[in-house]
């Protein structure tokens, strides 16, 4: 059985007109290139698709894990919903500047227009500098007309709601939200795997050869969700070496761990991988005698054929994964 330890996967960098060095200087990514702005840590987009980094399966592919083992990899309820197609796109988000303005079409409207995944997310602040923000939602209640009119005018920040944030903070992003990460965020992102982003607002920036960004102004009208919600932050207590539920949705389910000491987790009744996400300090990983260190800002996948795992660190934040 070569499905007994934890997988770690070679990090995606992606170079993006808003990215910075933190992922570098302090996650310890490895790129010559500068404003890497994502780092894809689990990935099944078609072009990006990531490779194992350990151990006995080192150089296979995501995909080749998936085709060969199937539901003792991903798990045989995973297996039959998804066939093989990974259903998780696993990030680190470093911005330096604000984000553009965006929205994430629903399941229904990906599949017509992109034959693609919707893309419903969350976010996990891990850093945020002082004063960071970022938008989410509308502010107010408004008109697909109010919208438009707000954007042709070049009011668009005014209808939306801008939240001020700090390390800790969790969002999900359902598809049809109005969302933009502010400058001096540092983020885990969990989405669907999808890469399919309508840009509606992008501050006028241009890139080095003097060019705006594409906008997608007609796509997003009908993606777009105008209602207004009473709150958009995810309200949790963290409890100390316990799972603690931040999103469950139909699409992924994310727990967080404040691990002190020792843990021993039982996957036996999941029958779904889990990933482990390292929001904050580091943690040993024992899964059948083969121990892994984990630091901040690294990811592992524990297949679902693996029943239990021994935890152990000093201090650390995870964020557990799974379907």
């Amino acid at each position: 059985m070569k499905l007994n330890y934890p997988i770690k996967f070679n990090p995606i960098l992606k170079e993006r007109i808003w990215g910075g060095e933190k992922l570098i200087t302090t996650f310890k990514k490895k790129s010559e290139k500068a404003n890497i702005g994502e780092s894809w840590e689990i990935s099944d987009v078609e072009g990006d698709v990531s490779i194992v980094s350990n151990g006995a399966l080192k150089g296979k592919s995501l995909r080749d894990l998936i085709k060969e083992f199937k539901g003792e990899f991903i798990g045989e309820k995973v297996y039959k919903q998804f066939g093989n197609e990974f259903p998780i796109l696993i990030k680190f988000i470093d911005a330096k500047t604000p984000l553009s303005i965006q929205v994430h079409p629903d399941n229904e409207l990906a599949k017509e227009r992109h034959n693609s995944f919707g893309k419903n997310e969350m976010w996990y602040i891990m850093d945020a500098d002082k004063d960071a923000n970022l938008i989410v939602g509308f502010n107010k209640e408004v008109s697909q007309q109010e919208y438009v009119k707000a954007l042709d005018e070049g009011k668009v920040l005014e209808i939306l709601n801008s939240e001020e944030i700090k390390t800790g903070d969790t969002f999900y992003i359902p598809t049809g939200r109005v969302h933009a990460i502010g400058a001096g965020t540092v983020l885990a992102e969990i989405q669907q795997t999808s890469d399919i982003t309508y840009r509606i607002y992008d501050y006028e920036r241009v890139d080095a050869d003097g060019n705006q960004r594409e906008l997608h102004t007609e796509m997003a009208l009908d993606a777009i969700d105008y209602k207004l919600y009473d709150n958009y932050k995810t309200a949790y207590k963290v409890r100390e070496n316990q799972s603690v539920e931040l999103v469950h949705s139909p699409y992924f389910k994310t727990d967080i761990i404040e691990l002190k000491g020792e843990l021993e987790k039982d996957y036996s009744k999941l029958d779904s991988f889990v990933i482990y996400m390292c929001v904050e300090g580091a943690l040993e990983v024992d899964c059948n005698g083969e121990k892994i260190l984990m630091e901040k800002g690294e990811t592992i996948l524990l297949p679902a054929a693996i029943n239990s795992v021994n935890l152990n660190s000093d201090l650390a934040t995870i964020l557990e994964v799974y379907l």
